[in-house]
């Protein structure tokens, strides 16, 4: 389907723990410097080795770069383009977040599918344009509540990630996927840690590797489930909504 040949991305190994932030529409100057200021802090006396990210609302990149740059927290973008430059206004190549110092960047997320109507084909051409950019994507799959409760998880996870697969071996051991059961984000509800780690077990046997490709849980993830949940063997760190506003809680999920 795609030519992956130009793919600049690092391979991704699965060997430590990936927590990252989604703050979606949120955040202000103020309120972004106090949070990245706390969370630097409080990263430096984490007692485990996760690797924190934070991926930002795009005018606060360059806020995020300046102050995350030396630390060992790293930052990316919620959304990417499929096109390199060129008319298209309103969209962000690539390119440009990489300009921002970020290292990763969200595809497919259930609001971006829902909200903006990105299908599945879209999601894996905006992965492939962050690989290609040296990004990681971070390839968001997951299922509705009308749709498990029709017992059509496994399906659907097949097929949004489909075209993600048919970008070829070599694209899929760099990128990361994060489940979001779409009926578990935003409404404090969670998937048990048996659910979430059964689809991740379908997810897991999708991939070329099982050294690389780490898979992500996303789904109201707080201090007081984030053990259990990522004690799962297949689940491999957290995709953090609302919890990656409070710094504290952030730290906590990831310690």
């Amino acid at each position: 389907m795609t030519d992956t040949k130009q793919i600049t991305a690092p391979l991704i190994a699965r060997s430590q723990c990936l927590v990252m932030g989604n703050w979606k529409m949120n955040g202000s100057m103020s309120f972004n410097n106090q949070l990245l200021n706390d969370i630097v802090m409080g990263a430096a006396s984490l007692a485990t080795s996760a690797q924190l990210v934070v991926c930002v609302p795009s005018p606060y990149l360059a806020q995020a770069c300046e102050r995350l740059s030396g630390t060992p927290v790293q930052w990316g973008a919620q959304d990417v383009s499929v096109h390199t430059k060129g008319a298209f206004t309103g969209e962000i190549g690539a390119g440009m977040l990489t300009d921002f110092g970020c290292r990763w960047v969200l595809v497919g997320h259930s609001e971006r599918r829902t909200l903006h109507a990105e299908s599945d084909a879209v999601v894996a051409q905006k992965a492939l344009a962050a690989l290609n950019a040296g990004l990681t994507p971070v390839v968001c799959v997951g299922e509705s509540l009308q749709e498990r409760d029709a017992g059509l998880a496994e399906a659907v996870i097949k097929r949004q990630l489909a075209p993600v697969l048919a970008l070829g071996a070599e694209a899929v051991m760099r990128l990361v996927v994060a489940y979001e059961p779409v009926w578990a984000i935003g409404t404090g509800r969670t998937a048990s840690a048996q659910q979430a780690q059964d689809i991740h077990a379908v997810i897991r046997r999708l991939l070329p590797s099982s050294d690389h490709t780490p898979v992500l849980y996303g789904g109201s993830v707080k201090p007081d489930n984030a053990k259990t949940l990522f004690a799962m063997p297949d689940i491999d760190g957290g995709l953090i909504g609302g919890a990656s506003l409070v710094a504290t809680d952030f730290l906590a999920i990831a310690s």
